[in-house]
């Protein structure tokens, strides 16, 4: 059994201007005012864009990040639907395998300590789902079938790719007080990642 905390990788980080260049281009011909395209005049019109609610502009740039997290998680942020995504799968993977480690691994919870009373008694349950996974391949259950048993905090690896409005969707519900603390545990940080990289896109959304 091994435990990890989650994280993510943004895969294709973009440059800052060239995402405002791109996406100025792309609002002006709703106005036809490509001849107003010079210095410092892609922030002034995304600004200017964001601050009406004319956002769908912004739809034609992606980022996709690499997400580690544990499958409650995972199923949270799959329920925003304009987005794709590339998911581990349970069914598929066969743990027992030495590419896994021969092991299982999971999400360190974020509501307890080590060497607690609360973190060992979650610990001695993803031990005994562990035993049960394993023990059911080696009387011949199918990767598929072991999977019945695995708790929600089983590490669970995705892709997810959004364009930069829906991206802005994600962060005010993921990183709002009333999402979820595992949630919040990953989609904050993020955030932060993404307010430095593209500030004129992200720095209004606050916390």
């Amino acid at each position: 059994m091994r435990v990890c905390s989650p994280s993510f990788e943004i895969l294709n980080r973009p440059s800052g201007e060239a995402v405002l260049r791109h996406l100025e281009l792309c609002g002006r011909v709703c106005y036809k005012s490509e001849t107003n395209i010079g210095e410092g005049s892609a922030e002034k019109l995304i600004r200017h864009m964001l601050s009406r609610g004319h956002e769908s502009p912004i739809e034609h740039f992606s980022i996709s990040v690499r997400i580690i997290c544990d499958r409650g998680v995972s199923h949270e942020w799959v329920r925003h639907r304009i987005a794709s995504y590339s998911q581990e799968s349970t069914r598929y993977c066969n743990y027992s395998q030495a590419k896994f480690g021969n092991e299982l691994t999971f999400i360190k919870p974020y509501f307890a300590e080590p060497d607690t009373p609360l973190y060992s008694a979650w610990e001695l349950a993803m031990r005994n789902a562990e035993k049960a996974y394993f023990d059911m391949l080696s009387i011949g259950a199918k990767p598929e079938d072991a999977r019945s048993v695995l708790p929600n905090s089983i590490k669970t690896e995705f892709i997810c790719t959004m364009n930069l409005r829906e991206w802005r969707h994600f962060f005010r519900l993921r990183c709002a007080p009333a999402a979820h603390p595992a949630m919040r545990e990953i989609s904050i940080p993020l955030l932060m990642e993404f307010k430095a990289m593209l500030p004129v896109l992200f720095a209004d959304i606050e916390l």
